[in-house]
């Protein structure tokens, strides 16, 4: 899923300090407490005895779920082949999202099989570990097919290339590793119910609030009953508003998960961009432990064509020993 703060080419990067500061990790407990589209998650599935999940996001939750919650091996390519034989229907996304609502999300084709595939997942009743990784390949398949430049904020004025083609369901299968447990919670919240010895904290960083740029992946998981603004010209309902992406309580929402972790090491993905200061963050972390800095140069994440914004983006990966 294109993902803005996706953190997919910074792995190696992020593995490495982690690895430098805490040694063998393989029996660690490590958490993701804002999990996005999941990738921390599941990188660190792969080398750790237990990773948590958690994300207030409905389509996190059931990316999350599917590749950190599902430990379970079954066959699948079955079910992939029937929901793709599915003929489309003119359902809730056909009426919203496609040029026949005046909305180019998705052709009419795809939005038809959209419709067509969630309402079978729904109707198969399936076991839990198949019914998130049904809905995961769905939801990470139709963004493939999306018309958009990544977020779903706006829309294309024509079909490109790829948004143009027919969608075809691609499997998403769990990823194999350690126990991995998935929430769904204020991420302040949940921090007072968890311990473990890895915390890993990539909040927002800036006033962009993922539950608006990503409100299509929420549609497709509450597919039901989704609440949605008919004037809007991009159909956006209400969301959730993260504390982390505003400058009165983000300096508050930080000190709180640190102070409250009950974990030996937190790292903290931030860039030089982001509405919490380095200053603030320094400060704040010296307080619980000892402090210390990484960073990494890497390419910025665009979601548009504006050329005039800086091809590169510093990562500063803040460390503390609690």
């Amino acid at each position: 899923m294109r993902y803005i703060g996706n953190k997919t080419k910074l792995l190696d990067f992020i593995h490495g300090e982690i690895q430098s500061v805490c040694g063998d990790i393989s029996t660690s407990k490590f958490c993701d407490l804002f999990s996005g589209s999941g990738s921390v998650a599941r990188y660190f599935k792969q080398h750790c005895a237990e990773v948590i999940a958690n994300d207030l996001e409905d389509y996190s939750y059931v990316l999350c779920q599917n590749y950190i919650g599902n430990n379970e091996v079954f066959e699948y390519q079955k079910l992939i082949d029937y929901l793709n034989s599915l003929p489309g229907v003119k359902g809730r996304f056909y009426e919203n999202f496609s040029p026949a609502a005046g909305r180019s999300f998705f052709t009419e084709h795809n939005a038809q099989k959209i419709d067509a595939i969630r309402m079978e997942i729904e109707n198969l009743n399936l076991p839990k570990n198949q019914y998130y990784f049904s809905l995961a390949s769905l939801i990470e398949t139709a963004d493939s097919y999306a018309n958009t430049t990544g977020v779903y904020g706006a829309y294309l004025k024509s079909f490109n290339s790829r948004s143009s083609k027919n969608m075809s369901l691609v499997a998403h299968p769990h990823v194999p590793g350690g126990i991995g447990k998935v929430y769904k919670k204020n991420a302040n919240d949940l921090i007072h119910e968890i311990n473990g010895d890895i915390l890993y904290l990539d909040p927002p960083y800036n006033t962009r609030q993922y539950g608006a740029n990503y409100h299509i992946p929420n549609y497709i998981v509450n597919y039901f009953d989704f609440d949605y603004n008919q004037d809007s010209k991009t159909a956006l309902g209400t969301y959730n508003k993260s504390e982390f992406s505003q400058k009165k309580s983000v300096k508050i929402a930080f000190e709180d998960l640190i102070s409250n972790a009950k974990y030996n090491y937190i790292f903290v993905s931030y860039n030089n961009e982001g509405i919490l200061s380095f200053a603030d963050i320094e400060k704040i972390m010296t307080k619980y432990g000892k402090y210390d800095l990484k960073e990494k140069e890497h390419k910025r994440y665009k979601s548009n064509t504006n050329n005039l914004q800086q091809s590169k983006v510093v990562e500063h990966l803040h460390v503390l020993i609690k």
